[in-house]
Parts: C-alpha cells; sequence; structure tokens
C-alpha cells in the first residue's frame, strides 16, 4: 500500500509545483515618475575611521572653567541684563517727572529791567515842543506762589521806573515812580480743594511707585529665567556624563564579549551588535554635547553684558546641588501669597488709584469757577523839577507868585520831589480793591462731565481688568502646584526605574555569562539602565524648575533667593 500512495503524492505534489511556477512572478514594485530621477543617499558610504571628533563647543575654552553657583548667576543677571537697567532708568525718569510736577507751584520769582527811549510829534495845545522825547529806565519784580492745600495763589510785587522828558508841561524831570502791593486770588469752588497741578503731583508720585513695581516683575522674569536656564545647564552637562559613561560600558560589554567569542560561548556575529551599541552611544554622546551648547549660550545670554564678554569663551560649570527644598504649601496658602505679591496686580492698583485721581479732578472741574480776588498796593512818586518846565497857559505861580494858591502849588510839588519810597512807607497813595472773578459755561460744563463719565467707565475697565488678572494667577498657581507634585512623582518613579535597570543589568550580564541569555537581551538593558539615568536627572531638573515656577506664579521669587531690588541711583 505504501507504494501507490507515495507515488499518488508525488504526482499530486509535481501537479502543484507546475502550477505554481506557471503563475506569473510577483512584479516588483516601481518608483513613482517623479522619484525615479532621485539618486540614493550614499549607498557606497563606509565608516573606516573609528576615531570620535573632539568633544568640544564652539568658540568655548574648557580650560577656561568658571564655577558657578545659582546665586552667582542670578546676581550676574540682574547687574548686566538690558531690560533691568532699562526699568531703572525708567524709574530715575519717574522722579524727575514729580520734580517737574512740584516745581509748577513752587514759589517763583520774576521781573524785568530795561530801557527805553521814545520820539512822538506834539499834538498838544499845552506845549509849544514840536516834538517829545520821553526816556524810561524800569526795573519790576515779583514774588509768586500756590498753596497746595486750599489753591491760594498769592502775589507780590515792586514795581520802579524812571521817567525823564523834554515835555514843557511835565512838572518832573526825572520822575521816579514806585509801587509795592500784594494781591490774592482763592477759589471758592472750582479748584479749591483739587486741581490740574495737584493732580500730577499725585500721579508723578504713583508713577515712581509703578516703575518701582515694575523693576521688580523685570527681576522677577530674570531671576525666574536664570532659575530655569541654570537648572537646564545641570541637566545637559550631566546627562553628557551619563551618555560617555554609557559609552565606557557598552566599550567594557564589547571587551568582554569579545572574550566570549574567543571562549566559545558566543557566535562571532554577537560582535556586531555590540559594536552597533556602542555607535549608538556615540551619537547620543554629540547629541547631549549639542544640549549642553545650547543650554549653555542660553544662560550666557542671560548673564552677558554684551557679545564681547569674557564670560562666552569660559566653559560654565554650575556647583549647586540639585536637591533644593520642595515648599509644602495649600492652594489657599499658595494663592494668598501671589495676591499679596504679584507685580501685576500692583500695577493694576496703581492704575486704579490714578483712575481715583482723574475721577476727583474731574468732579472738581464740574464745580462753578468763582474766586475771591483781593490787593492792596502802595504807590510812590518822587524826582526832580523838569528844567524845561515852561506851561503856555497862566498857573498861580506865574500870575500871582504871593498867592495862596501859589504855595499850595509849590508845597504839593515839594511833595513829589525827593525818594519815591517816602509815599509808600506813609501810605500816602494806597489802593484797595476786593472782589469776586468768575467763569462760568452756559447750561453747565459738558466736557468736564464727559471726563467724569469716562473716568468712571475707565474705572470699571479696570476692575475688569483685575478680575482677569486674578483669574489667570489663580490658573497659573494651580498649574503650578500640581506641575511640583507630578514631577516630585515623576522622580520617584524615575529613582526607582533607575535602581530597577541597574539590576536587571547585572542580572542580565551574570545570566550571559553563564550561558542562559544573549547579547541582545543584555543591550536591551543597557540602553534601558542609560534611558534610566538620564530620566532621572530630568526629572530632578524638573522638579527643581517646577519649584522656581512657583515662585514666578506667587510673586515670591525675591523673597525666596533672598534678592535685594533696590534701585541703582
Amino acid at each position: 500500500m505504501k507504494g501507490p500512495l507515495f507515488s499518488l503524492l508525488i504526482i499530486i505534489v509535481s501537479a502543484m509545483s507546475s502550477h505554481i511556477a506557471a503563475q506569473s512572478p510577483t512584479p516588483t514594485p516601481q518608483l513613482p515618475d517623479d522619484l525615479k530621477g532621485v539618486p540614493v543617499v550614499a549607498p557606497d558610504y563606509r565608516s573606516d575611521e573609528r576615531t570620535l571628533p573632539e568633544i568640544g563647543r564652539v568658540g568655548v575654552d574648557l580650560m577656561q572653567q568658571k564655577a558657578l553657583t545659582l546665586r552667582e548667576a542670578i546676581e550676574i543677571a540682574l547687574e548686566n541684563n538690558r531690560d533691568i537697567e532699562v526699568s531703572r532708568k525708567t524709574a530715575r525718569i519717574a522722579e524727575f517727572d514729580l520734580a517737574l510736577a512740584r516745581g509748577i507751584t513752587q514759589p517763583r520769582l520774576s521781573g524785568q529791567a530795561y530801557y527805553d527811549s521814545t520820539t512822538t510829534p506834539n499834538v498838544s495845545i499845552f506845549s509849544s515842543n514840536q516834538k517829545t522825547t520821553n526816556g524810561s529806565l524800569l526795573g519790576n519784580v515779583s514774588l509768586t506762589g500756590t498753596r497746595l492745600d486750599s489753591g491760594t495763589q498769592f502775589q507780590g510785587f515792586f514795581n520802579n521806573q524812571r521817567v525823564t522828558t523834554n515835555n514843557s508841561i511835565s512838572v518832573l524831570s526825572p520822575q521816579l515812580n514806585s509801587s509795592l502791593g500784594f494781591a490774592v486770588t482763592q477759589p471758592l469752588f472750582r479748584g479749591r480743594k483739587f486741581d490740574a497741578a495737584r493732580r500730577s503731583i499725585e500721579i508723578a508720585k504713583r508713577n515712581i511707585e509703578l516703575t518701582d513695581t515694575q523693576f521688580r516683575q523685570r527681576s522677577i522674569e530674570t531671576v525666574a529665567t536664570v532659575q530655569k536656564a541654570y537648572w537646564d545647564l545641570t541637566f545637559a552637562l550631566r546627562n553628557l556624563q551619563v551618555q560617555r559613561d554609557a559609552v565606557r560600558d557598552a566599550k567594557d560589554q564589547l571587551a568582554h564579549n569579545r572574550r566570549l567569542v574567543d571562549e566559545g560561548q558566543l557566535a562571532p556575529i554577537d560582535i556586531v551588535a555590540s559594536e552597533t551599541q556602542v555607535a549608538n552611544f556615540e551619537q547620543l554622546v554629540y547629541d547631549a554635547l549639542n544640549t549642553v551648547n545650547v543650554s549653555e549660550n542660553v544662560l550666557k545670554n542671560l548673564l552677558s553684558p554684551n557679545r564681547n564678554s569674557n564670560i562666552w569663551n569660559e566653559a560654565l560649570m554650575p556647583i549647586d546641588s540639585v536637591e533644593i527644598a520642595v515648599p509644602n504649601q495649600s492652594l489657599t496658602e499658595a494663592m494668598t501669597l501671589a495676591i499679596d505679591n504679584r507685580p501685576e496686580l500692583e500695577v493694576n492698583k496703581a492704575q486704579k488709584d490714578i483712575n481715583a485721581l482723574d475721577q476727583r479732578l474731574y468732579k472738581d472741574q464740574k464745580k462753578p469757577q468763582i474766586d475771591l480776588i483781593a490787593s492792596v498796593s502802595e504807590n510812590g512818586i518822587g524826582g526832580s523839577p523838569n528844567r524845561s518846565f515852561d506851561p503856555t497857559f497862566p498857573t498861580p505861580c506865574t500870575t500871582d507868585p504871593t498867592s495862596p494858591e501859589c504855595a499850595n502849588q509849590l508845597a504839593n510839588l515839594a511833595l513829589l520831589t525827593g525818594n519815591p519810597l517816602t509815599g509808600i512807607f506813609t501810605n500816602r497813595y494806597p489802593t484797595f480793591r476786593v472782589g469776586v472773578s468768575f467763569n462760568l459755561p452756559l447750561f453747565g460744563d459738558k466736557s468736564a462731565a464727559a471726563q467724569y463719565g469716562k473716568s468712571l467707565v475707565d474705572a470699571e475697565r479696570i476692575e475688569t481688568q483685575r478680575e482677569a488678572l486674578e483669574q489667570g494667577i489663580q490658573v497659573e498657581v494651580r498649574n503650578a502646584l500640581q506641575s511640583i507634585r507630578t514631577a516630585e512623582a515623576r522622580l520617584r518613579s524615575a529613582a526607582v526605574a533607575r535602581e530597577n535597570s541597574v539590576k536587571q543589568y547585572e542580572s542580565e550580564q551574570r545570566k550571559l555569562n553563564e550561558g542562559q541569555s544573549d547579547v541582545y537581551k543584555v543591550l536591551e538593558r543597557q540602553t534601558a539602565l542609560a534611558t534610566a539615568k538620564s530620566n532621572e536627572l530630568r526629572a530632578r531638573t524638573e522638579l527643581n524648575k517646577a519649584v522656581a515656577e512657583l515662585q514666578r506664579a506667587t510673586g515670591n521669587t525675591l523673597i525666596a533667593n533672598d534678592i535685594e531690588t533696590k534701585l541703582k541711583k
């Protein structure tokens, strides 16, 4: 029975083979028409060079290492940061603005002095001159000031004039005129409690506080950025060492595997996998080196005052421990801290204060402008008799020198001659004035009313902005707290993964030596170990960056890092 069955089986297999052979072969996939001209990438490339390039960074002398603590980095950044310097200058400008605003109301001494000579034709029937020449020497001085608490305006003046003339009907030449007086203007409604000058002074004060707050805000942002850059560089340098250690371990494993091949425990082809592992780890070294270069340049950009600074040639070496204290804050505590310290809210408060000043001014501007005015002055006249005096009309002394009228005229002339100050201090020619002045728009001051309404709407806008700020700050604080918790959990997990990877790698090596494992499992454990070490470093530095972000979110950066934010004068 076996013979016929065997023959039948052969016939069936042959028929199937013929049928398969008769089928057309599977066609080779064809490239699309638009790719037929594209060359194959380096088809004949072989790496014959086994030496590694230099492990260095562009423009950095590794022999010039600069040890750097986080506090030193922060201080250097605050000293050299251009934005910080701009904030300092802005604060100084605000101080000068305050001095300028106060200067508007400070007592002011003013005056004028000049001489002029004027010749005019005679148009009077009382003088026989064809033309009259008058010379005038003038010297006036006044002192003005304002009381800020009441808006009262004061003015004191002392005016002097010496006049010479060839006019024949002028009794005195030279004639000396003097006056000494005092005037006061007191607003009764508008401008009594508040006005534009006092608003300018108060706004200038708020602007000083505002610029100081803006400087503090810029400092917080700079410190937080430096913290993160510092920890990024710390990770990059330590990760570079991890990758170099991985290359060292891979080379040790390669040498160990070669010995196992020599002993006949491994096939020669297994060496290829170990060599590939070394090459892959070497690539990771240069990837890590590039990360170091980028991270270092980011930090240098924050520290350097300009592109010619020596720090660009130095190798920065962060030396602070990565083990930093993690704040233990509840959401309520963190939010309270943020509301008290966030500069954005202080800026909003300053804007609200300035708006309150605007409301106060425009509300005052709606009042009627009625001012009480009062002045008193003393006048004096003096000089010498005019030698050219020759009136064309009769006078008492020209008609009858012995008459009482002539005696009175001479007595009056005696009073006029001499020192003009005599008349001032003897109260000979006083002038008094008391009254009111007003300036009232018909049908109400629509401009002031519009300004006041605008300020009220602006107050609502500022309050809405504050609500949005507080909500945004709450989101940042919540995210920062969650990031710390996540980073702590990730660090714990990464540490466990690294510890277990060490155990698994060592166990797999022992199995390989005893012939119970293969090279590929060992290399897999080796790769996992290098990744676990790198992940643990990343988790630690990410936790530190999360702490820095929480400090920024709560506005506590400067206090937590013990940084003075006083402006340079």
